[in-house]
């Protein structure tokens, strides 16, 4: 008996962090292009910068919507840790976050600048972001740390700066 008071705060300090990124700089759409374009140079950069900062976070899924721009945001830090990218959206609901909150476990989601303040107030039950991003904005790494019904916000920038 001696061994259920350890456990049971063993138990009780486990915690998931869940991190939302906006996509990566993207190719800028000329008149005749689809909208759906790939990652510039910076962009292909920031997200090996983000699988750089997150090599050690033990991810086990990550999300992503089905732009070509947001996948290939998630497709190294997915590589790294040997999972497949999950398709949501594209924007994100009740369903979702219940999903997301329901795997006790890292996450990574990957969506765009009208969609990440929605994501990150959503989990957290408060608003912690005011709005959207601006355009020109790519260097945030948001986290959501739940730990029992508590949720914590946190801010962080990678890579290079945003202009």
């Amino acid at each position: 008996m001696r061994l259920l008071p350890f456990l049971l705060l063993l138990l009780s300090s486990c915690s998931q962090r869940i991190y939302i990124v906006r996509h990566a700089e993207k190719v800028a759409a000329g008149p005749n292009m689809n909208t759906d374009v790939p990652l510039s140079v910076p962009g292909q950069q920031r997200a090996e910068d983000l699988m750089n900062r997150l090599k050690d976070k033990k991810i086990s899924l990550v999300y992503s919507t089905q732009t070509v721009r947001t996948v290939s945001t998630a497709t190294p830090t997915a590589d790294h840790f040997g999972v497949a990218i999950e398709l949501y959206g594209p924007r994100p609901d009740s369903a979702f976050i219940a999903t997301l909150l329901s795997h006790k476990k890292n996450l990574l989601v990957v969506g765009h600048s009208n969609t990440v303040d929605d994501i990150v107030n959503m989990l957290c039950g408060t608003t912690q972001m005011a709005g959207d991003l601006g355009d020109k904005e790519y260097d945030n790494l948001f986290e959501v740390k739940v730990k029992g019904r508590k949720k914590i916000f946190v801010r962080h920038k990678f890579g290079a700066k945003s202009e």
